[in-house]
């Protein structure tokens, strides 16, 4: 099934004591890039995160955001960090004595809970870290489920336009086939008249003429260009509706396809079927602008 790397998903799971939101944007990109934006609490798990995120996303750009809000009593849960205050404290105290004055044990208190890191929020136990984590890796599976459907949802459309670009190429070619069974008549006009030329001349060789000939016959015919490129479009169509289908595969075979297509315009010799050549290309460019955003 063919995947688009446009994706998106959100899921927000609601425990007792904290809420947890997780976003997934996805792009496109010739490789897996992925930027996480986790909570100080749980940065450990990223990798974690990351091998999860490779496993299913498989390519594109990959924006993952987690944004985790302790509610209820949890929301205002804070500890005093003793150590640290005792610290400041014993500081405050020396420095005051230093300076010659009888300081108040209260006021120096007060002083040193306002000072940095004299609280901590993050009093979560191991055990409780790993049971919000069970909870976060629910939000997790949620949020990749529904931006892997929106991937194939995007997929769908962009296969359904791309079996569409190949219709119309088959179709110009089949014009192309039919003009050039008005072409052939007017380059064997063109061929008898110099061989016309080539027998009044005196100087006729007829080893000459032969090459000449041979090169006139091979610079015009596109039969096995055209074959070709019909072969490569059922075989594009084949890659299309596989199950391993990929956007790498379909952009080599679009190139195949494109060689083809640039070989009958240039040995055609002919105005009309030029201008099927470059309606052909404006197809093929469509055709791989869509591939550049498959997985």
């Amino acid at each position: 099934m063919l995947k688009s790397m446009t994706g998106y998903g959100v899921a927000t799971v609601e425990a007792d004591t904290f809420t947890i939101t997780i976003e997934i944007k996805t792009l496109n990109s010739k490789f897996l890039d992925i930027y996480c934006r986790i909570p100080k609490n749980f940065s450990e798990r990223e990798i974690e995160v990351r091998n999860r995120l490779t496993q299913v996303l498989e390519r594109g750009k990959v924006e993952f955001t987690m944004t985790y809000q302790q509610t209820g009593e949890a929301a205002g849960a804070s500890a005093v960090n003793r150590p640290l205050i005792k610290a400041y404290f014993n500081d405050l105290r020396q420095t005051a004595e230093e300076l010659a004055f009888e300081p108040d044990p209260t006021e120096l208190l007060r002083i040193a809970l306002q000072l940095p890191n004299a609280y901590s929020t993050e009093v979560a136990k191991e055990e409780r870290r790993s049971h919000d984590w069970t909870v976060i890796k629910q939000a997790l599976e949620e949020s990749l489920l529904k931006c892997d459907l929106f991937r194939q949802q995007e997929g769908k459309l962009t296969a359904d336009k791309l079996q569409e670009y190949i219709t119309t190429i088959r179709t110009l070619l089949e014009q192309v086939v039919a003009q050039d069974l008005h072409r052939i008549p007017a380059v064997r006009e063109r061929l008898e008249k110099q061989v016309r030329d080539l027998l009044s001349d005196d100087n006729f060789d007829p080893n000459r003429f032969e090459q000449e000939l041979i090169y006139y016959i091979e610079k015009y015919d596109i039969s096995e260009e055209k074959v070709r490129l019909n072969n490569h479009l059922d075989y594009f169509l084949e890659t299309l509706h596989a199950s391993d289908s990929n956007g790498k595969k379909l952009n080599f075979i679009s190139q195949e396809i494109g060689r083809e297509i640039n070989t009958i315009g240039s040995k055609a010799n002919d105005a009309s079927i030029q201008r099927l050549v470059v309606q052909m290309k404006d197809e093929l460019e469509k055709i791989k602008e869509q591939t550049m955003n498959v997985i």
